[in-house]
């Protein structure tokens, strides 16, 4: 999968969720709930590592690591994000849609505020 469709992909996800909008954050797409915090930002080859690949929250670095020890393949610790908790997966080739977009909408609910949760959410 090229990088544009990768984007196209996780964009088309964040996008669905309620209350969400897209705009760069350090020269990358990134996703947020309108007025409020990101919950998922798109890097391709940053800073030259090579990785297509979209950066999400998680519940903490207990949940990180567990990600990562279970599936090195497909999630990693990205630079900057990672020591906040943040992890990312890797979604170049032939990712499971399915994972990412899951991964993409739990990331959403940790900083959504309560009335969108309370809307309906996903």
């Amino acid at each position: 999968m090229t990088p544009d469709a990768a984007l196209a992909r996780v964009r088309e996800t964040a996008l669905a969720l309620p209350g969400t909008a897209e705009r760069l954050s350090h020269g990358s797409p990134g996703f947020h709930i309108e007025g409020g915090k990101f919950f998922a930002y798109f890097w391709h080859d940053h800073h030259g590592d090579g990785e297509t690949s979209v950066m999400v929250k998680t519940s903490g670095s207990d949940e990180q690591a567990m990600l990562i020890e279970g599936d090195p393949e497909t999630y990693y610790r990205p630079p900057y994000l990672g020591p906040s908790g943040w992890v990312a997966i890797r979604v170049a080739g032939d990712p499971d849609w399915d994972l990412v977009g899951d991964r993409i909408a739990r990331s959403w609910e940790l900083v959504a505020p309560r009335r969108l949760l309370e809307a309906g959410g996903r």
